[in-house]
């Protein structure tokens, strides 16, 4: 199971707007928070009604800027699945080439229970 998410680079995904860096170009959280994204979405439609995942770790490398105005597309691919926890394996490319790599690890959840764990 596979899926793949595009963006177009703006202002606020930038560095120097995430206050990761000091330069306006695609930022490491922006790109981590595109393969989160694009983890999750390879699996909500498998999932019943009111069940998620949530993020528990991420491996990554940003190998390469990428400037305002660039698409990124990101592909999450399903390498494991163990009970609730599902491994990831995701990439990110610019225009030009490939931007960013690594694994996500993401839990499935029940939204009600896991938010009454922190009342």
């Amino acid at each position: 199971m596979k899926t793949t998410l595009e963006i177009t680079v703006g202002k606020e995904d930038t560095a120097r707007s995430y206050g990761s860096g000091a330069v306006d170009v695609f930022a490491t959280p922006a790109m981590i928070a595109l393969m989160e994204n694009t983890a999750k979405s390879v699996v909500d439609e498998y999932l019943q009604e009111d069940f998620t995942t949530v993020g528990i770790a991420i491996s990554t490398n940003h190998i390469k800027a990428t400037p305002i105005g660039m698409k990124v597309k990101c592909e999450a691919t399903v390498e494991k699945v163990d009970g609730k926890k599902i491994e990831f394996k995701v990439i990110a490319w610019d225009e030009v080439g490939k931007i960013g790599e690594g694994c996500h690890t993401r839990y499935i959840i029940n939204v009600e229970k896991f938010m009454s764990k922190l009342k």
